[in-house]
């Protein structure tokens, strides 16, 4: 190394020591101040039920309060963004999803936030199956009754989803897709208006969440034809995959993760891991969410990647076939 570039080298590297004492000492201090969840869906969805579980018990181990702010809009993307570009500080965290940081990139023509660069992981909390539910008067009885009526009548069912792009909207095209089914999508803003029209009779089927489904499963509202994650549900033992009653092979899950804006300090991040870990595994949390179905997760930063990488993957295959693009 030349006597110029060893000199401008040493600069750089005393320039940068204040900082990063600078960053060093507000991880040690922190948390200091109230931390911020940010879900970026509307209240009363399977996003915020999680996170209001998880908060208030972070919040003890923390010794801080957290709180939730939804922030809903264009998948999850709206929320995602808001996070991406707030300080690197560990105080305002992303309820990441599998819409966030898995089909959003896929679908949207441009997305305003990188799932990959603009966030840092820091722990998976929750993993659950969809349920592929009709009206209690279909005549499918089972999901082969189901594939069986869909190639009987060629694009003359109907099924619903939370709005394009969304998880349980390439979830179901990639059902059709297995199944040969050629089906017409009607997407809907949530949860609540599709279950609505699906249990009328005007949607011959959708898949939704184990939270949001069970209420109407025990009114006797709707029937669940199968679950699509790659083991029974413990809430619905008696209950096949969809694996099982005639699509082998057949897996989505929804999963929510904790991410914080990228540059946020490993020693923030290791803390929010490591007491995120103990919350997942407090009998209250995990109570709290079997009850929905849910199952608590855990363990390393790692994990979450992982899932970011395999779901980024996963569905790029099936937006190309079915040529979903939206514009934000």
């Amino acid at each position: 190394m030349g006597l110029f570039r060893r000199a401008r080298w040493v600069v750089a590297l005393l320039g940068a020591l204040p900082l990063a004492a600078a960053s060093l000492a507000k991880a040690q201090d922190y948390p200091n101040q109230t931390v911020k969840i940010v879900v970026p869906f509307v209240a009363g969805g399977g996003v915020d039920v999680v996170a209001r579980i998880v908060a208030p018990r972070l919040g003890e181990e923390l010794g801080q309060s957290v709180i939730i702010e939804n922030r809903g809009g264009a998948g999850g993307a709206l929320g995602a963004a808001a996070v991406a570009q707030a300080p690197a500080d560990g105080y305002t965290l992303l309820m990441g999803t599998g819409s966030t940081h898995g089909t959003n990139s896929n679908v949207y023509a441009r997305l305003s936030y990188d799932p990959v660069r603009d966030f840092v992981p820091v722990v998976l909390l929750s993993s659950s199956p969809l349920l592929l539910i009709v009206p209690q008067a279909s005549p499918a009885k089972s999901v082969g009754d189901l594939i069986a009526l869909g190639r009987s009548r060629p694009g003359g069912l109907t099924f619903a989803s939370y709005g394009t792009g969304s998880i349980n909207h390439l979830g179901a095209e990639l059902f059709n897709s297995m199944a040969k089914i050629p089906a017409n999508h009607v997407p809907y803003r949530g949860s609540a208006p599709a279950m609505t029209d699906l249990i009328a009779g005007r949607i011959d089927y959708m898949f939704d969440g184990v939270s949001t489904s069970l209420g109407y499963l025990q009114s006797g509202t709707i029937r669940v034809l199968g679950v699509a994650g790659p083991r029974r549900s413990p809430v619905l033992p008696d209950l096949p995959t969809i694996s099982e009653a005639g699509l082998p092979g057949y897996d989505t899950m929804v999963w929510f993760g904790l991410f914080a804006p990228a540059g946020t300090p490993k020693p923030v991040v290791d803390l929010l891991n490591s007491k995120t870990n103990i919350v997942l595994a407090s009998p209250r949390v995990k109570e709290g969410m079997e009850k929905l179905g849910v199952e608590p997760v855990g363990g390393g930063a790692d994990v979450l990647a992982g899932k970011v990488q395999s779901e980024l993957g996963k569905w790029a295959t099936i937006v190309r076939e079915k040529n979903i693009r939206l514009e934000q």
